[in-house]
């Protein structure tokens, strides 16, 4: 008789129902408006620093005409991956864009950003290669790497020497691909790539950005981390995410020729995955092009970010090494972490909490992430909200 193993040890995974009976779960909350500073959720308004949406594109009207049109055209879906019959005229003119943005000869798009990490990590190094990946790192790229024939090394978040220490040991004969976060999406702070630049040069390596957080974020227009430090001719692959500034969902790889054909034709993810529907192609497009046409979205962005992290900063906030829009708020415990977002969605303030494995189990934290679309008015308000809370419990 069937005794049903799989289940009973699935069923041993109860973190989520432990939450749960102490009215402290914090996922998985259903939103009934569209992806605003300002969302609904069970009927309520309530503010959004939990979004990626950096541009505040996710509701513009604009995307949503592309799309629309889009779909009038094209269908909802192209019914068949990139490799066979999954590849439009739309595909092929968004690529161009892409890889002009970001300043390489070619660029191909993925279903998914994680898709594109776990298809170009997981195919570009053979057995007697090396994969160098920061600790920080984000999962798809984990997951890229544990499928890999090559070896896999990490180092400590953002610490050069240690590179530098793994680097020494690799055979220099053999390819050894450096892979990091542009921006790193938890801790808000910004890899150092002109030292590790410097590296791969004097240690012939090749270094790969994920720019999924960069991009509408860093560099001249939104270009991205390369950009920004004036290194793109430096930085051998740029990845990036259509989901976070540019509202939409997808990714890119892009490089030189030859290693674009190289992964179109052995990116399992992209072989055996369904292309990006019309109506993702079409808005991705638009979003790319009401960036490049205004700048003063960027700007403000970068406005709110400085002026929020000095105003927890200045409440007593552990901000940790943050840079950017992302702002983390340390709190170190999880059980802190999942009570402080309910108590503060109860209060009209809709933020996430992130936990190990995402960041080590000393680093817990609540992610406050800003839009270009917020306002100082709800900067403010969200601010005096969640200091409230934190000295509720203790944090501050």
């Amino acid at each position: 008789m069937k005794t049903n193993l799989l289940r009973k040890s699935c069923a041993r995974y109860r973190a989520p129902q432990e939450a749960q009976a102490k009215g402290i779960y914090p996922y998985y909350k259903p939103i009934e408006s569209e992806q605003s500073t300002v969302v609904k959720i069970d009927g309520r308004d309530v503010l959004m620093f939990g979004s990626n949406s950096y541009l505040g594109l996710s509701n513009d009207p604009r995307l949503k005409e592309a799309a629309i049109e889009a779909i009038k055209k094209y269908g909802t879906s192209c019914s068949g991956s990139r490799f066979l019959n999954g590849t439009l005229d739309i595909h092929v003119a968004l690529e161009e864009k892409l890889a002009k943005l970001v300043g390489k000869e070619q660029a191909v798009c993925f279903s998914t950003g994680f898709q594109v990490n776990l298809g170009v990590v997981s195919a570009l190094c053979g057995r007697n290669d090396y994969l160098l990946l920061d600790s920080l790192d984000h999962a798809s790229i984990i997951e890229g790497s544990r499928l890999s024939f090559g070896k896999v090394w990490k180092f400590n978040h953002n610490d050069m020497d240690n590179l530098e220490a793994k680097l020494k040991l690799c055979n220099p004969e053999a390819v050894k691909l450096i892979v990091t976060d542009g921006i790193f999406s938890m801790e808000g702070d910004i890899v150092p790539l002109p030292r590790m630049v410097e590296l791969a040069e004097q240690y012939n390596a090749d270094i790969m950005v994920d720019d999924a957080h960069a991009l509408g974020v860093l560099g001249h227009q939104g270009r991205g981390t390369a950009d920004h430090f004036g290194l793109t001719d430096k930085v051998d692959l740029i990845m990036g995410t259509f989901s976070k500034s540019f509202g939409s969902l997808g990714g890119f790889i892009a490089s030189d020729f030859d290693t674009i054909n190289y992964l179109k034709h052995n990116a399992r993810s992209l072989i055996f995955s369904a292309s990006m529907p019309p109506a993702n192609v079409a808005s991705v497009s638009k979003a790319i092009d009401i960036m490049l046409s205004e700048p003063e979205r960027i700007q403000h962005l970068w406005d709110l970010s400085n002026y929020a992290r000095k105003q927890f900063q200045d409440r007593g906030f552990d901000t940790g090494n943050s840079e950017t829009p992302i702002i983390p708020l340390f709190v170190r415990s999880s059980e802190k972490a999942f009570w402080l977002c309910n108590r503060l969605l109860e209060d009209g303030v809709f933020v996430t909490p992130v936990i190990a494995p995402a960041v080590p189990e000393n680093d817990v934290l609540i992610r406050f992430a800003l839009m270009a679309t917020h306002t100082f008015e709800q900067v403010d308000i969200a601010v005096e909200k969640i200091t409230k809370a934190f000295k509720e419990v203790g944090v501050i």
